[in-house]
């Protein structure tokens, strides 16, 4: 039977409904909005994994090209392996959804969530949050608390209205699920998602928006969150499961307390060890020692056991450090940041290079700079699309001294490297003042702790050294959190060991005018806003702190390119030009082409691009380009080509493409009888443009330029 539940969200209806489809799978839900819809699906096993320390879940997004009336583009016309798009939606549902299972329940789970539908409402993303949150409160799946997301906006001071009768003024207002017509508008976009309690994730950026503005978008956006889930309990009410029971996790309490007599003491000193190496080797040999002595006294012991109990040990010790010292792992108050290098040009090849160190955590960034041939063409169902920005994240094992296999990038490193990427975007030259297409790679060295926001400063440094006259420099910093009862400490610039063992990751990049990226994970089961506006603010202060030393390394974009990076020179010609540029059967550009080296694009709009690794064949180019677009100047001498003779004249070519009639009476300044006696086919001559009629004809003459070349002799 058909069960549905409504809800009005920005002036349209977002309906959930579930019992006709997918009704094998544990839970499933088909949420719309508008015209796009999504079908969620929550699946778990039966069977609890006996052995698991983490809970087994995977959420996969998928798009489907029917969706939006489309055939998937390549050989195979089919979907493949999942887009970048899709791997990053995937984790933009795991992450609010993750903390809210119930303790204990380890058996693996799987959420799906497939696109049905493709409206233009811009939300397919942030609706298959709520759908899969929907799906698992009516499965039997041990999932604790509805979430639900939306997408909140705010339309830049100067965006424009859109003219339609009743429309409100829109400049600087806050708008809930933007559509795609409107994302071009907004100075900020934020994807938030929370329980009715709480904000528990928020991901977005901005073009240097003011934390105050931050706040009162999540402020509005939790509002609508609250309606949403609503809806979802709505739903519960009429046609959920009850829960699965999930096993009380006991610890044992004897070789817990036998584990804290060995080794307790020997670890307060331990986690203290500042170098994480250090610190990591030392807690291995302290943990291998208890596993000997309890393995031998305790025949029931065993070493997983012994070292999850050490893990819980050592997350106590480092919390109550913090919380009751003030003393963080590495020795540093909670405010403190760690020491910053910054290096310039190390890669002699690379068109812009840095590295970024920031305590133990490095980033090798380098900067490529390409030409439109070089963009990346992306298939999705908005359509075709071009990118010419593109930031790449690479976390070799080695950086945390471990031994892996090479993979593809995985889910991780696409992430990492799309908030990277989004918090350098804003601050780039547009493609009329910069033309290129600009690739970044950051390769860690060594990671302890926010490697996404060293890529950032990492990527500024190396922009400026290519030369890139980036508007503003981008810092970024990662926050952590501490959250005991009522008492709460904010953590700036946090380790590995902290993010690991803390309630918060809250990563914060900008200018010193604003945020350009932000992103908010929590593991309890959300944030205040006191909370949020308190680590906003010394996320800013840790911000202008690192612009400080981004500044002393470099306070400026080079004057010069790298002279490995291509040249590029962009001209506007008008549309009746481009056929002369072309030529027949692309005969003329392919012969400037092979003349000079070059690349050319000329686009609809009658922009040229010349683009060359060397200054003196662009030069060359243009030159060509210039001469072909060039128009006749009434009262300027030109060298020409005879192209035909004629009873009456010749008709001499004084730019490529541009012929003008040489009268025979404006040969010579005595008489001519024939145009054969003083000319002939392929002839060069000067010539004198003396008019130029309404029709554009351009007429000629070779004895007024001879004047004016006595003149200029005589002179």
């Amino acid at each position: 039977m058909l069960t549905s539940t409504e809800v009005i969200i920005s002036e349209k209806n977002l309906i959930l409904e579930t019992g006709l489809l997918a009704k094998q799978a544990d839970g499933s839900v088909v949420a719309r909005y508008g015209d796009t819809m999504v079908l969620a699906t929550a699946v778990a096993n039966k069977a609890t994994v006996e052995g698991k320390d983490f809970f087994p879940l995977t959420i996969d997004y998928i798009e489907k090209a029917y969706s939006a009336g489309k055939i998937p583009g390549g050989f195979l016309k089919r979907e493949g392996r999942l887009s970048e798009k899709e791997v990053l939606t995937s984790r933009l549902i795991d992450r609010p959804i993750r903390p809210l299972f119930k303790k204990g329940f380890n058996s693996e789970t799987q959420g799906m969530v497939s696109v049905l539908s493709y409206g233009d409402e811009n939300i397919a993303d942030i609706l298959g949050i709520t759908a899969i949150s929907a799906a698992l409160l009516i499965s039997d799946i041990p999932f604790e608390d509805a979430v639900a997301a939306v997408r909140v906006g705010r339309f830049a001071p100067n965006a424009p209205n859109s003219g339609e009768a009743g429309d409100i003024e829109r400049a600087g207002k806050i708008v809930i699920n933007p559509c795609f017509e409107d994302m071009a508008l907004l100075d900020l976009s934020l994807v938030v998602a929370g329980t009715a309690e709480a904000v528990t994730m928020v991901e977005g950026g901005g073009l240097e928006v003011p934390e105050d503005v931050l706040i009162t978008a999540i402020d509005r956006a939790h509002e609508e969150i609250k309606k949403i889930i609503g809806a979802e309990n709505l739903l519960r009410e009429k046609v959920g499961k009850p829960k699965r029971a999930v096993a009380e996790v006991k610890e044992n309490e004897a070789l817990a307390a036998s584990v804290k007599d060995l080794c307790v003491e020997k670890m307060r000193d331990s986690i203290r060890i500042p170098d994480k190496l250090k610190r990591q080797k030392t807690l291995d040999g302290i943990l291998e020692e208890a596993v000997k002595q309890l393995t031998a006294s305790d025949p029931e012991a065993n070493a997983r056991e012994i070292a999850k109990l050490f893990e819980h040990l050592e997350q106590d010790l480092v919390r109550t450090s913090i919380m009751n010292d003030g003393i963080r792992a590495d020795g540093r108050g909670a405010d403190e940041i760690r020491k910053i290098d910054c290096h310039l040009n190390l890669l002699p090849r690379a068109h812009g290079s840095a590295l970024f160190v920031r305590g133990e955590t490095q980033a090798l960034v380098a900067v490529t700079l390409g030409t439109s041939h070089d963009e990346q063409r992306v298939d999705s169902l908005d359509g075709d699309t071009y990118r010419s920005f593109m930031l790449h994240y690479n976390f070799p094992p080695f950086s945390v001294g471990e031994v892996k296999p090479l993979r593809s990038p995985g889910r991780r490193e696409i992430g990492h490297g799309a908030l990277a990427e989004r918090s350098i975007k804003s601050v780039l030259p547009g493609a009329d003042v910069f033309p290129y297409t600009i690739r970044i790679v950051s390769d860690i060295l060594e990671s302890n702790g926010s490697s996404s926001m060293a890529s950032v400063c990492g990527a500024t440094l190396a922009l400026m050294d290519a030369g890139v006259p980036i508007k503003a420099p981008v810092a970024g910093i990662a926050m952590g959190l501490i959250k005991e009862g009522e008492k709460v400490v904010v953590l700036t610039d946090i380790l590995g060991l902290e993010d690991h063992f803390g309630d918060m990751d809250f990563k914060v990049s900008g200018t010193k005018e604003g945020i350009t990226a932000f992103q908010m994970d929590v593991k309890i089961k959300g944030v205040s806003r006191e909370v949020m506006v308190g680590a906003l603010e010394k996320a800013r202060l840790g911000r202008l702190h690192i612009l400080g030393k981004i500044g002393e390394a470099i306070s400026e974009p080079r004057a010069e390119l790298s002279k490995n990076a291509p040249r590029i020179f962009q001209m506007k010609i008008r549309a009746d030009k481009i056929k002369d540029v072309i030529g027949s059967g692309g005969k003329v550009i392919k012969g400037i082409i092979e003349q000079t080296g070059v690349k050319i694009d000329i686009n609809d709009e009658g922009i040229v691009t010349i683009a060359s690794s060397d200054e003196a064949s662009l030069a060359k180019a243009r030159a060509i380009v210039e001469g072909i677009v060039e128009d006749a100047q009434i009262g300027r001498i030109y060298k020409g080509k005879v192209k035909k003779i004629m009873d009456f004249g010749a008709f001499v070519e004084i730019l490529p493409g541009t012929d003008g009639l040489l009268h025979i009476s404006q040969i010579s300044d005595k008489r001519v009888n024939k145009v054969t006696d003083e000319l002939k086919e392929d002839d060069e001559v000067m010539v004198k443009v003396i008019e130029i009629d309404r029709a554009g004809k351009i007429k000629l003459s070779r004895k007024e330029a001879m004047k004016d070349a006595a003149k200029q002799s005589e002179a």
